[in-house]
């Protein structure tokens, strides 16, 4: 490769290396190496908290037409460590937009690579597994490289979720709502706070190594563990604090990675998948009602499929129709389920809001008997 203002370079830990050009912010960039295959919703993605650490390859040809807006962003900043793409657009369409991706990434200080074969790219990922990678526009001796990528921690045993965690405890909605929830934010998404709201709660939401007394302090009617990045068996913090919810029996609801702490205080497995899942186009079926959904996924681990269907205490819910993995969990004997995807889904479509419905079900037939 000429060396040239415009160019960057995109390595490997396998040592396969990819040329293109820079956009956004110049410099370098490591991350686990993951995709997405969704064709919308670019802003939502780059902003999903459960994207820390990783580098995401945009599937899609085109990217960043449609510029960004404020509203669509999922929290208060990117959280994704660099973007690979085949068209990353400095043009926009839409009048509404604020900006331009690349003004938008050299705000947020991103560091991302275009004009790479991303089918190519993800082709190969399917084929050799998810792993590190080193993005960089300023550096192009690929010696140099590999040594800065050897330095990257592997994604298996890494605690990210208290990283992201808000630092500060708040509260969504009207204080006199019928019904309260604490949600421990682990990397939420605020259309999940949307969702929960809407329906009538107050919620309360908590940084992700809060004690189980002081959650018990807001009184609340349910409990919501959110999704978030990193290895959910590197969480004892909150395996502990799971089990002590479940132990008051109050209605539950974990959503990603609140599925998996759920799964582990019960003493379910997980385990890093070969590549995960990340889009907004895959099957689930309900096992329960027999009926599919379509449904919007970001994931690098998943759980022991067999361990929870010997579980006595567990009814699998629902399974991914792609690869047969385990999708969704509910506890037999207490008001406790929880989905490994998103029916928040932004991006994505609403087959799946149901959840809300049926945590605030529970909800509502436990205060019931309480009154």
């Amino acid at each position: 490769m000429s060396d040239t203002p415009n160019q960057a370079i995109l390595l490997l830990e396998d040592g396969n290396v990819f040329y293109g050009k820079s956009f956004g912010k110049k410099g370098t960039t490591t991350g686990e190496i993951c995709f997405n295959t969704g064709m919308t919703g670019y802003q939502e993605v780059f902003t999903d908290p459960s994207y820390y650490g990783q580098i995401v390859i945009m599937n899609s040809v085109h990217v960043g037409n449609y510029g960004t807006l404020d509203q669509d962003m999922e929290s208060d900043c990117v959280k994704v460590k660099g973007i690979i793409g085949r068209n990353l657009e400095m043009q926009y369409s839409r009048f509404a937009s604020q900006e331009s991706m690349q003004e938008y990434f050299e705000e947020q200080n991103i560091v991302a690579i275009d004009q790479v074969d991303t089918r190519a790219l993800v082709i190969h990922i399917r084929e050799a597994g998810a792993m590190n990678c080193i993005i960089s526009s300023d550096i192009s001796d690929i010696e140099t490289l590999k040594k800065m990528l050897k330095e990257v921690p592997s994604m298996d045993g890494l605690e990210l979720a208290s990283v992201v965690s808000t630092k500060k405890t708040y509260t969504l909605g009207n204080e006199n709502a019928p019904l309260r929830v604490a949600v421990l934010d682990y990397g939420i998404k605020k259309n999940i706070l949307r969702c929960l709201v809407e329906r009538g709660a107050y919620v309360k939401v908590f940084n992700a190594k809060t004690s189980f007394e002081t959650l018990e302090e807001f009184h609340p009617d349910g409990y919501f563990l959110s999704n978030g990045p990193g290895d959910p068996d590197a969480m004892d913090y909150a395996i502990d604090t799971v089990k002590k919810i479940l132990a008051q029996k109050k209605p539950f609801f974990g959503i990603c990675l609140g599925h998996q702490l759920l799964a582990l205080a019960n003493g379910i497995p997980t385990f890093k998948m070969h590549h995960g899942h990340r889009g907004l186009n895959h099957p689930v079926k309900n096992v329960i009602t027999g009926k599919c959904e379509i449904t919007t996924q970001n994931h690098g681990f998943g759980i022991d499929p067999d361990a929870v269907r010997k579980n006595k205490n567990f009814t699998v819910t629902h399974i991914n129709l792609n690869d047969d993995s385990v999708e969704g969990i509910m506890m037999n004997d207490r008001p406790a389920f929880s989905v490994q995807y998103h029916p928040e889904s932004t991006p994505g479509p609403h087959d799946s809001r149901y959840l809300f419905d049926q945590f605030f079900e529970m909800m509502n037939a436990r205060v019931s008997v309480m009154a």
